[in-house]
């Protein structure tokens, strides 16, 4: 976590799910048909949304395959805050039904976020 980022909204969270998506990247590299199928659920619950979270982590756009630099959101700040929340839960949920293996976040030191 980067305490310089403590202003970017969701910037804890980006930041984990980043690391995490890098380690999938990794994983799903030796075997492309887990990472086919992760893209594929990923696309399907998150559909054409799915970009404006990728905008936010950028390992999901690596997997995703979705160039992400020419995206500009011109909307209010509690639209795209809610919309994030909406598509970082469904995102966990997607990433926790997809694998066997539990997927645990730890948050510590939450003042700093």
């Amino acid at each position: 976590f980067d305490q310089r980022q403590q202003g970017t909204p969701f910037s804890a969270l980006a930041s984990a799910f980043n690391q995490y998506c890098g380690i999938l990247l990794q994983s799903c590299e030796l075997s492309s048909s887990r990472g086919e199928m992760l893209a594929h659920q990923i696309n399907h619950v998150l559909g054409r949304e799915a970009h404006h979270l990728a905008k936010l982590i950028p390992n999901l756009a690596n997997i995703l395959c979705l160039d992400t630099s020419g995206i500009i959101h011109d909307e209010g700040c509690t639209n795209a805050q809610n919309r994030l929340q909406y598509l970082l839960c469904r995102f966990v949920e997607v990433i926790s039904s997809t694998f066997a293996a539990p997927v645990t976040l730890f948050l510590d030191d939450l003042q700093w976020a």
